[in-house]
């Protein structure tokens, strides 16, 4: 009898979930943030960065959102500075606005 060959198994792909908008995401389309042993905040590009991460669509009302309603601060547990802030809002303001029905659906 000869043996049948299997289709390789699919790939896993991890999913990670935004903390403003709690859409669930693959991991590699969300920005990761992560807290550092200082207490300060940066982004994480590679994912890897050793700390507690967060994590947030790469939209501008989520960071925003975020932001406004302490959605970070809570799921990395610090208390963001005015520093961290400003530098956070920078970053977001490079980011394209969302699309019309995702941003109906957040507020």
């Amino acid at each position: 009898m000869a043996a049948q060959k299997q289709s390789p198994r699919p790939r896993h792909v991890p999913q990670r979930m935004c903390v403003a908008c709690r859409r669930t995401e693959s991991k590699r389309q969300l920005v990761r943030l992560v807290r550092l042993a200082d207490q300060s905040v940066v982004v994480d590009p590679s994912g890897k960065q050793a700390g507690r991460g967060a994590y947030l669509c790469a939209e501008r009302p989520c960071w925003t959102n975020a932001l406004k309603r302490g959605a970070l601060e809570r799921a990395l547990r610090v208390e963001l500075s005015a520093i961290d802030q400003q530098a956070l809002q920078a970053i977001a303001d490079q980011f394209p606005d969302a699309e019309p029905a995702v941003e109906a659906a957040m507020n």
